[in-house]
């Protein structure tokens, strides 16, 4: 063998230039230092004097105390390829110690990075730290420690290739047959309620994390990749049969794609606000990618021959952003895919009102909605809108449920016949009293008891058609939003005006053609849903019965037609006022016949179209 000096100056080792360094290590925690030279099939460590084939090793880490090693100290930092090898980082560190224990049972060499390694440590458990086999210090901050060969080959390299286990031999890189992973808490950090500053955001970006997940996860065959510590007892499981089911690596496959997915989701949404375009006048980005987490399998779709499920949207819009999708089910049969659009249509009407206020609903129309300071007075009068459809329905207040009210909503009876009590699919409520939410639970075991928090405003609706989605604003707009501009000659009074506006809140949440007729805070009558407005107008009529003189009408859209049609059909069944939006070419038709009959019109120029 070719002998050779080294001169060390402090911490920089001089070698001659015919020969090549194999490693260096330097770590921060010790004065330790090491180094190996290679020289055709030999390797020399300052002070040692070895003969051993290159392909055999990766490393050799002489440590320079007095300029001598063991052998046996330097063989035993090697890495033996072929050994069961798992790899372990982790912020999410639920469970550590029974990964950790149950993996070393089973003869698993751990290697894990900084602060799991010291978890797992601290739990009694044996572990190569990751600078020990790339032999390279954690650098950047902590940005750059498994972004290695020594470890994505070990993780990307097929089993089934021979030229691929040739080349981790001849590099002396060692396989990794788990991989267990989860991310820096970047959703929670910049979700969180005290905020976070964009550089902090950035440094919550992970990056090593991201690229080990994905590299086991298209390696599956031969790597198990794990990213929910739930799915740790089954990982234990597995390996102690010893099966190869390519079914349940594929499960822990899509799991990881998943996670990275929805993780990128989130930074992505992220930074479209951060860039300034999302906080803008555009909320509309060139691309969008939306996360959703499965909250529940339903028992059927629409109708009994479909399947459904129900997700829940964790984009960061969503976050502390209300509805029902959050909302607390503290009683009753699980939710049906009509219970859940219902309990959305009755909530988000009720949302509107600013005084105490019930709100009745069947298939997502309002039947019934009424404000009064006293609240029992106003679920009566909801109910009493509409009997007949608000049996089986839906009802929402805006106020707290108490025992006095949940007892009404336990005892009413149907005004169609003064003995039938009224049975109802969902109560919905932001808030219950523990003695009314005892006697609300009394009134069935199959009552839905729902606890939800206000929606935010300003987000995003989307509609889903055939190979796209439609999105759009969400209609957020108040009576306090617009003006309702008086077209004709005589001018609303104080209350009929108050009528109006009752009015039109409660028509937006009505499936279009859309006729609401209100009066005194209380919603008389409604038509929906019907192809021409005209006949919208005489089912509301109808149902409004003779309380209809002086009341105020309420349409989603403006009138086509005057004469002999929907607006003198309403002036001659005694309305009060109109308040429609204006906009037809014969708008002027419609102020002349209110003009003939003595009827306030006014404009809001605001359609609310519902589909």
């Amino acid at each position: 063998m070719v002998g050779f000096a080294i001169t060390s100056t402090s911490s920089c080792y001089i070698v001659p230039s015919t020969f090549s360094v194999l490693h260096f290590c330097s770590s921060s925690k010790t004065s330790h230092s090491s180094i190996v030279l290679c020289c055709q099939d030999s390797i020399r460590v300052p002070g040692i004097q070895l003969s051993l084939s290159i392909p055999r090793l990766r490393l050799l880490k002489a440590m320079a105390i007095s300029s001598t090693a063991s052998v046996s100290e330097l063989e035993s930092m090697s890495i033996d390829i072929g050994n069961k090898q798992a790899l372990i980082s982790l912020s999410d560190k639920t469970d550590l110690a029974l990964l950790g224990s149950g993996l070393q049972s089973l003869g698993y060499k751990i290697v894990s990075t900084g602060g799991t390694a010291a978890g797992l440590e601290s739990a009694g458990i044996s572990v190569t730290k990751v600078e020990e086999i790339t032999c390279f210090p954690e650098m950047l901050d902590g940005r750059v420690k498994t972004l290695h060969p020594y470890i994505h080959g070990g993780i990307l390299a097929r089993r089934d290739l021979q030229h691929h286990m040739a080349a981790l031999s001849e590099h002396g890189i060692g396989t990794f047959d788990v991989v267990v992973v989860n991310l820096y808490p970047f959703y929670d950090k910049v979700s969180s309620s005290e905020g976070v500053e964009f550089d902090e955001g950035i440094e919550n970006i992970d990056i090593g994390g991201p690229a080990m997940i994905r590299a086991a996860a298209k390696n599956h065959k031969d790597v198990l990749v794990v990213v929910d510590p739930q799915d740790y007892p089954n990982l234990i499981d597995f390996l102690n049969g010893k099966l190869d089911d390519q079914q349940f690596r594929r499960k822990l496959a899509w799991k990881a794609f998943q996670h990275v997915a929805a993780y990128d989701s989130a930074v992505s949404e992220w930074l479209w606000r951060q860039s300034g375009e999302g906080n803008g006048e555009d909320n509309f980005p060139p691309g969008l990618t939306l996360s959703l987490s499965l909250k529940s399998s339903l028992r059927y779709g629409e109708n009994p021959h479909q399947k459904a499920s129900f997700y829940v949207d964790k984009s960061l819009s969503e976050v502390n952003a209300g509805g029902i999708a959050t909302a607390i089910q503290h009683h009753g049969k699980e939710m049906s895919y009509n219970n859940y659009l219902d309990a959305n249509a009755a909530w988000n009407c009720a949302l509107e009102f600013k005084d105490p206020t019930c709100v009745v609903v069947k298939h997502t129309n309002p039947c019934g909605v009424a404000s009064r300071d006293d609240i029992l007075e106003a679920y009566r009068l909801a109910v009493k809108a509409d009997p007949v459809s608000a049996f089986g329905g839906i009802v929402a207040f805006n106020v707290e449920v108490d025992e006095v009210l949940a007892k009404e909503i336990r005892e009413f009876r149907s005004p169609t016949d003064g003995e039938t009590r009224m049975f109802y699919e969902i109560v919905v409520a932001p808030k219950y009293s523990p003695k009314g939410l005892e006697v609300l639970r009394g009134k069935s075991k199959n009552l839905r008891i729902l606890e939800a928090r206000k929606n935010a405003r300003g987000k995003l609706s989307f509609q889903q058609v055939g190979g796209g989605w439609l999105v759009q604003e969400s209609d957020d707009l108040t009576p306090q939003d617009i003006q309702f501009k008086v077209m004709s000659e005589k001018s609303p009074a104080e209350n009929e005006l108050n009528d109006a506006e009752f009015a039109w809140l409660c028509v937006k949440h009505v499936k279009s053609n859309a006729i609401v007729i209100a009066k005194n805070k209380r919603m008389l009558g409604m038509g929906s849903g019907q192809p021409n407005r005209r006949e919208s107008l005489r089912i509301a009529l109808r149902k409004a019965g003779k309380d209809v003189k002086g009341a105020a009408l309420a349409s989603d859209a403006f009138f086509p037609f005057a004469w002999k049609d929907a607006v003198e059909e309403a002036c001659e069944s005694g309305i009060g006022v109109i308040a429609e939006p204006g906009g037809s070419m014969r708008d002027q038709d419609a102020v002349d016949c209110c003009n003939k009959y003595g009827v306030s019109l006014v404009f809001t120029e605001v359609r609310h179209f519902r589909h």
